[in-house]
C-alpha cells in the first residue's frame, strides 16, 4: 500500500485501502480524464501559494471516515489533522520537486503488478478487483494514480535522508558500552506516613482541578435498551430425550469409531487359484464355528507374514486405510464378530474387530442427550426466529413482541458505546443499538446472531448525550485526583530534601531495598525507578550518589552505588543500534518537515 497513506491512515487513526497502480493508462478509458482535484471550490489553506480547496480536503476527511475506522461523529475534529497533514505533504512534495525528484510512467505502471491487493488467487493483477477496491475506498483510478506518484516522490525523499544519516565507529562503540552497563544501587519508597502532616484541599483547589480537567468527568453518550433474546439452548434443556434414542445414537456413532481389528489373508494368483484361496478361509470360517482361535489360525493360515504372528492385528484403522470393500465389512462389525470373506487389490480376508475406539455410554450419555434435544427443537427455533423477524420488525414497541413470544423482556442498565457486561458486551451489539434507525428513529434492531444457537433483538428505551458531570456528581473523584497530586508533591519535596541531606553525609534511618548489578531491562524494579538509577551520574570512589523519581504510583529514593561494565550481547546492542539509527533518521525527517514550516507561507481559512 502507499506508505504515506497508511503514515497518514494511521495518524488520522485510519486505515485507507490503498495499494496499486495501473499497467497501461487504456486500463482507466474515460475516468483518465478526471483528475482528483477538479472542479474547484472554495479554499481552506495556502502553502506557498498554491490552493488546497475545501473539496481536496472533504474528499480526504470522507475516506477515513469510509475506511470504518474514524466514527462520523468525530468528523470535525478528523477535519482538522487531515488539513494539517495535507499541508506538510505539499511542503515535502514541493520540496522533493525542487530537487529533481522524479518518477516516470514506466516506474509507476511497475508498482501494480507487485502489490498483492489488486491481484487475484493465481497472483495476476486483476482489473475489476482493483477498480472496485479503489471505489471502496473513494478513489478514482486517475486520483488514485496521481496520490501514488506524490507519495512516491515522498518516499524517495525520506529515503534520501534515512540513507544519509550515518554514525561513527566511537559513537556505535560508546552506544553499546552504554547499554551493555550495570549498575548496583538501593532505592526506598515513600508513603503517606512520611509526610509531617497529611494534606489538605480546599475548596479553592478543588473547584480549579475540576474547571481544568471536565473532560476527564465526562459522562459518554449512553442507552438504556431493552432486548429479548431466542436461545436454541435453553430451548433444548427443556427438552427430554427418550433413552432408547441416546443409545441408538451411540449405536450410530460406533459405526464410525474407529476400530482395531484383525485379519486372516489368502492370496491367489500364481500358486494358488481364487477358487482355492476362498476354500481356505471357508475352511478357516468352519474351525472358527467350532470355536477355535481366530489368533491361532491366524498364525496357521494367514498369508500375511507381517501380521500372522500378532494373531492377524492390523491396529487401529479409519475409514479409508484399506479401500471401500475393507471398510464396508469392517465398518459393520461389532467387536467379536467376524466377516465373511472379502476380496481386495492384495488377496481375500476374513476380518474380525477386537475393539472399538469409542468411549462408553455413561461417558457420553450427557453430549449425545445435548445434541439430540437441540436437534429435536432445532425446527422449532427456526420458526421462533423468523417469527421474531417479521414481528419485530412491525412492531412499534418490543413488550408485545416479548408476550406475543414468550420470551422475557430484559432490560439494561445505561451502557456506552463501549458495552456493557454478559450479552451487551459481545459483538455486534452496540453498534445495532447504536444504529441510527434504533438510536434516533426508536425502531427495533435487526435480529442480531450472537452466535448459532442465540438471536437478540433490542430497543433503545432511553438515550442520554455526553456530558461533563456536574462537581457535585464527581466531587468524591476530584478530591481524590487533588489528594494524590498534592501528596505526591509533598513526597516529592521530601525525596529531594532527604537526597541533599544524605548526600551530605547524613544518615538516615531508611528501609532499602538492595538491586545489584541491575541490567537496563531489569524485570523486577520498577520502570521509574530504573530509568532513574540509570540517569544518575557515576558515583565518585565509594561514595553513592543520590537521588529520587516520581511517577503516578510512587515517588523514590535512589541510591547509586556503583557502576560497572556489563558482559557483551551482540543481540542486543545490534538490535539498540538499529533503534538508534531509526530514531536518527525519524528525527531527520522530522528536522526537515519542521524546518519547511518554518520558512513557507502558510494561510489557512
Amino acid at each position: 500500500m502507499l506508505q504515506s497513506i497508511r503514515d497518514r491512515s494511521r495518524s488520522w487513526g485510519a486505515k485507507i485501502i490503498v495499494g496499486a497502480v495501473v499497467v497501461t493508462m487504456a486500463l482507466f478509458g474515460i475516468e483518465s480524464l478526471v483528475g482528483l482535484f477538479g472542479g474547484g471550490g472554495d479554499e481552506v489553506a495556502k502553502v506557498n501559494g498554491q490552493s488546497i480547496t475545501r473539496q481536496e480536503l472533504e474528499m480526504e476527511v470522507q475516506r477515513a471516515i469510509r475506511s470504518g475506522q474514524v466514527p462520523p461523529e468525530q468528523e470535525r475534529a478528523l477535519r482538522g489533522q487531515v488539513l494539517d497533514e495535507m499541508i506538510g505533504e505539499r511542503l515535502l512534495l514541493a520540496f522533493a520537486e525542487d530537487g529533481g525528484l522524479y518518477l516516470s510512467d514506466e516506474q509507476l505502471d511497475q508498482v501494480i503488478v507487485t502489490l498483492p491487493e489488486f491481484q487475484d488467487q493465481s497472483g495476476r493483477f486483476d482489473t475489476d478487483l482493483f477498480r472496485n477496491r479503489l471505489a471502496s475506498a473513494g478513489f478514482t483510478p486517475t486520483s488514485f494514480r496521481s496520490a501514488l506518484r506524490v507519495d512516491l516522490k515522498r518516499q524517495q525523499l525520506q529515503q534520501g535522508l534515512v540513507i544519509s544519516d550515518f554514525a561513527l565507529e566511537s559513537e556505535r562503540e560508546r552506544l553499546a558500552s552504554l547499554q551493555r552497563q550495570v549498575r548496583t544501587f538501593r532505592y526506598h519508597s515513600l508513603g503517606p506516613g512520611d509526610l509531617a502532616e497529611p494534606v489538605q484541599v480546599s475548596e479553592a483547589e478543588l473547584e480549579a482541578y475540576y474547571e481544568e480537567n471536565r473532560e476527564s468527568f465526562q459522562r459518554p453518550e449512553q442507552v438504556r435498551l431493552e432486548y429479548v433474546i431466542i436461545d436454541r439452548q435453553e430451548m433444548a434443556e427443556r427438552v427430554e430425550v427418550d433413552e432408547e434414542a441416546v443409545r441408538q445414537a451411540w449405536e450410530e456413532r460406533g459405526r464410525d469409531a474407529d476400530r482395531r481389528v484383525s485379519h486372516i489373508m489368502a492370496t491367489f494368483g500364481d500358486e494358488r487359484s481364487r477358487d482355492e484361496a476362498v476354500a481356505r478361509l471357508e475352511e478357516v470360517r468352519q474351525r472358527l464355528s467350532e470355536g477355535e482361535s481366530f489368533d491361532e489360525l491366524a498364525l496357521e493360515y494367514s498369508d500375511d507374514p507381517t501380521t500372522a504372528e500378532q494373531g492377524g492385528d492390523l491396529g487401529v484403522v479409519s475409514r479409508g486405510f484399506f479401500g471401500d470393500a475393507f471398510d464396508e465389512a469392517a465398518f459393520a462389525l461389532s467387536p467379536g464378530q467376524v466377516s465373511g470373506i472379502v476380496e481386495t487389490d492384495n488377496g481375500l480376508h476374513l476380518i474380525k474387530v477386537t475393539e472399538l475406539n469409542q468411549a462408553p455410554l455413561e461417558e457420553v450419555r450427557d453430549e449425545i442427550e445435548r445434541e439430540l434435544a437441540l436437534e429435536q427443537v432445532s425446527d422449532e427455533y427456526n420458526r421462533r426466529v423468523q417469527a421474531l423477524i417479521d414481528e419485530s420488525f412491525a412492531a412499534d414497541d418490543l413488550a408485545s413482541v416479548a408476550a406475543s413470544q414468550e420470551l422475557e423482556l430484559h432490560e439494561s442498565d445505561w451502557v456506552s458505546r463501549e458495552g456493557g457486561e454478559g450479552v451487551l458486551s459481545e459483538p455486534g451489539v452496540m453498534s445495532a443499538a447504536f444504529n441510527e434507525e434504533v438510536l434516533n428513529e426508536g425502531y427495533n434492531s435487526e435480529v442480531i446472531e450472537l452466535d448459532e444457537d442465540r438471536r437478540m433483538v433490542l430497543r433503545v428505551a432511553e438515550h442520554r448525550e455526553a456530558t461533563v458531570l456536574p462537581l457535585a456528581e464527581v466531587r468524591d473523584q476530584v478530591m481524590a485526583a487533588v489528594e494524590r497530586r498534592k501528596q505526591r508533591d509533598a513526597l516529592l519535596d521530601v525525596a529531594k530534601q532527604q537526597a541533599e541531606r544524605l548526600q551530605d553525609g547524613e544518615t538516615l534511618e531508611l528501609d532499602w531495598q538492595r538491586v545489584e548489578e541491575a541490567t537496563r531491562q531489569q524485570g523486577n524494579v520498577p520502570r521509574a525507578v530504573l530509568q532513574a538509577a540509570f540517569r544518575l551520574p557515576r558515583p565518585d570512589g565509594d561514595e553513592p550518589v543520590y537521588g529520587y523519581t516520581g511517577d503516578s504510583e510512587r515517588v523514590t529514593l535512589i541510591a547509586l552505588d556503583s557502576v560497572a561494565a556489563g558482559e557483551p550481547d551482540e543481540e542486543t546492542e545490534a538490535f539498540v543500534a538499529r533503534m538508534a539509527q531509526q530514531l536518527r533518521a525519524q528525527a531527520a525527517i522530522q528536522g526537515l518537515r519542521s524546518h519547511l514550516r518554518e520558512t513557507a507561507e502558510v494561510e489557512r481559512y
